[in-house]
């Protein structure tokens, strides 16, 4: 099986390509071995990516889904497909002049709102339009999703062996370093000490560890290595995290996507998220034992 971990960016050019990862773990799996990197400067060459015969199994780090609160309080379509086509046809600047006028209507602290999975992973709203820019990314990458008739999960699914998820590689990151910062796209930032975090990451993903976290052991030649520790961006470290929630993904019944998941929003796909939707069943289990008129819910907003 090929599994590929991709990081992307909503405006691919030769400065800041698209970084793909391309593995394999058909024979020794757990084994994932790393076999080439390659890098997409333009969108045709994310779609021609998106064409390659499967099977194979993808992670990439963008949102592919928006927030419920936020579509239903737009009154945009309110299945996946239909509002990823209707957002797609009224084009970049109307979609984010419509989050920019949304923004404005919501109180301090409540402008950004979080998907589910957000919440549980951490990561930023797909509403977010500068810094982290992953609203653009969302508009520049689910519509080609859809297009390209990937097999996307949850949110649409198809009879397709190319199989695309979301991954979120932050998560795989802080198993070794937490939450402290390891890249940026900023020469002022781009530290002797992110470049340590990028050093440390690696030596982890080269230990024993990995199998602890991810049940994967990883074989990655120290050229690669090299460039994931020597690129500050963080961009090819970030495609062979987004390889590994693959791979672990692809080894889970259901690629490790809950029932509970909110198929219209999208799920990132990681163990600690299991764990976490886990934890947060047992509490509500235990509130309502304790008070059984409670009406808690785990299945999210």
């Amino acid at each position: 099986m090929k599994i590929y971990g991709l990081d992307f960016t909503s405006a691919p050019s030769l400065k800041k390509p698209i970084a793909c990862i391309e593995c394999s773990s058909e024979s020794h799996f757990p084994l994932l071995k790393m076999v080439r990197l390659m890098k997409f400067s333009s969108f045709e060459g994310f779609e021609a990516f998106l064409g390659v015969e499967g099977p194979w199994v993808a992670a990439m780090d963008f949102p592919f889904g928006l927030p419920r609160r936020l579509i239903a309080n737009l009154f945009w379509p309110g299945s996946w497909k239909k509002y990823v086509e209707f957002i797609s046809a009224m084009g970049l600047k109307r979609f984010e002049l419509q989050l920019a006028n949304y923004r404005m209507g919501q109180p301090t602290g409540d402008k950004h709102h979080l998907r589910f999975a957000d919440a549980l992973a951490g990561s930023c709203s797909p509403m977010m339009l500068y810094g982290v820019p992953v609203g653009k990314m969302f508009f520049q990458g689910a519509p080609r999703l859809l297009r390209s008739g990937v097999s996307l999960l949850p949110c649409h699914p198809t009879a397709e062996d190319r199989v695309v998820l979301e991954g979120y590689p932050a998560l795989v990151a802080r198993k070794w370093i937490g939450k402290r910062s390891y890249k940026s796209d900023e020469s002022t930032k781009q530290t002797h000490n992110k470049e340590e975090m990028r050093r440390a990451i690696i030596a982890g993903l080269r230990s024993s560890h990995l199998r602890i976290h991810y049940d994967l052991d990883l074989e990655m030649s120290d050229t690669l290595a090299r460039e994931c520790v020597l690129d500050p961006s963080g961009d090819t470290l970030d495609a062979v995290l987004c390889s590994i929630q693959a791979a672990w993904a692809f080894a889970q019944r259901d690629f490790g996507i809950p029932l509970q998941c909110d198929k219209d929003e999208g799920w990132i796909v990681d163990p600690s998220l299991i764990r976490a939707l886990s934890f947060q069943n047992d509490n509500c289990r235990f509130d309502q034992e304790r008070n059984p008129k409670s009406k808690a819910s785990t299945t999210g907003p």
